[in-house]
C-alpha cells in the first residue's frame, strides 16, 4: 500500500444510474452523466467512520491518516442511485490506493452488503447498462436503445419504505406478465432494439405497490409525451424516467417540463464509464 503520507491526491467519480427500468426489479441498471466526487489527500483530522463511502473504503483499506472529501451531484432518495455511487467511490478509490487497479466485480461483492441489492452498485461500478445476479455483474450493452429523462420531485423516497410496500407474494397471473416483460427487457438491452425496449417497460411485481410513493408514474404513463417509448420508476422513486425515441427527446424533454413545472426535468445521457479517476 501507498504510505497516506506519499499521497499528493487521488480523485474518483462514480455516476448516477436508474435501476429495475420497469421489470428488471433488483437485476437490472443504466448509468447515468451525473456524478458524485471523492478527493482523497493525506490528513490528520479523523475521518467519520459512519460514512457510508468511508465505510465502503475500509472494506478494502485503511483509513488512517487519509482526509476525505465528497461533492454530490446526484439527489438523495430520489431513486438515482446516490448511495451507490457513494459506495463505488470508496471501493474504487480504496482499491486504486491499497493495489493499484480496481476490479469491479470483486469491488460489487465487497460493496453489495452495504447497499443491500446490486443493481445500481453494478452500473456505478462498471458503467454502461448492466444485469446482475447473486454476486455477479455483466455489462450488456454501452447505453439504452433509448434516451433517459427524468422527472425528479421535491418528495424524497427511502429504500426502506419502498421495499416495506412490497407484498410478500403476487398473483401467479401478475409473475407471469413480468417475468415475460423481463424477457424482452434482457433482450432489447442486449439487442439495441428500440421496439423491443418499448414493448418489455411495463411492470406488475414493484411498481404498482409503489405507485402511492411516486405519484407521478402513474400520471406519465396514462399520457406519455410525445416522442415517449415508456416510463419507469426510477430505483425505489419517486423519480420517473421517461425513456424516449434519438429523435424526440428534446421535444419530450419540452414537453415534460410544460407539463411539471414544480419538478426537476432531467434529459440525461448514458454513460460507459463507471468509478474511475478523473482529471477536474
Amino acid at each position: 500500500m501507498r504510505s497516506p503520507r506519499s499521497l499528493e491526491r487521488l480523485r474518483v467519480r462514480a455516476p448516477a444510474s436508474t435501476a429495475n427500468v420497469g421489470p428488471g426489479f433488483d437485476c437490472a441498471a443504466v448509468a447515468l452523466d451525473l456524478w458524485n466526487e471523492l478527493e482523497v489527500i493525506a490528513g490528520d483530522e479523523p475521518p467519520d467512520l459512519e460514512h457510508l463511502g468511508v465505510r465502503a473504503f475500509a472494506r478494502v483499506a485503511p483509513v488512517d491518516g487519509l482526509s476525505f472529501r465528497w461533492t454530490s451531484r446526484i439527489p438523495r432518495e430520489r431513486g438515482l442511485g446516490s448511495s451507490a455511487a457513494v459506495i463505488a467511490l470508496g471501493l474504487v478509490a480504496a482499491s486504486l490506493l491499497e493495489h493499484g487497479r480496481a476490479d469491479h466485480e470483486e469491488l460489487f461483492a465487497y460493496g453489495l452488503e452495504l447497499e443491500g441489492h446490486g443493481d445500481n452498485l453494478a452500473a456505478a461500478l462498471a458503467g454502461g447498462v448492466c444485469l446482475t445476479w447473486e454476486a455477479r455483474i455483466v455489462r450488456v450493452a454501452d447505453r439504452p436503445p433509448a434516451v433517459p429523462i427524468a422527472v425528479i420531485p421535491e418528495a424524497t423516497v427511502s429504500t426502506a419504505a419502498a421495499r416495506a410496500a412490497l407484498p410478500d407474494s403476487v398473483a401467479h397471473a401478475d409473475a407471469v406478465f413480468s417475468a415475460g416483460r423481463a424477457t424482452l427487457l434482457g433482450a432489447a438491452l442486449a439487442s439495441g432494439s428500440t421496439e423491443l425496449f418499448a414493448a418489455a417497460l411495463d411492470d406488475r411485481l414493484h411498481e404498482p405497490y409503489r405507485a402511492a410513493g411516486a405519484p407521478l408514474l402513474g400520471e406519465i404513463k396514462q399520457s406519455l409525451p410525445a416522442g415517449a417509448l415508456g416510463a419507469t420508476l426510477s430505483g425505489s422513486g419517486p423519480t420517473v424516467i421517461v425513456w424516449a425515441a434519438d429523435d424526440g427527446a428534446d421535444a419530450c424533454a419540452a414537453q415534460l417540463a410544460e407539463r411539471f413545472p414544480d419538478e426537476r426535468i432531467l434529459r440525461l445521457e448514458s454513460t460507459t464509464v463507471g468509478a474511475s479517476t478523473y482529471s477536474p
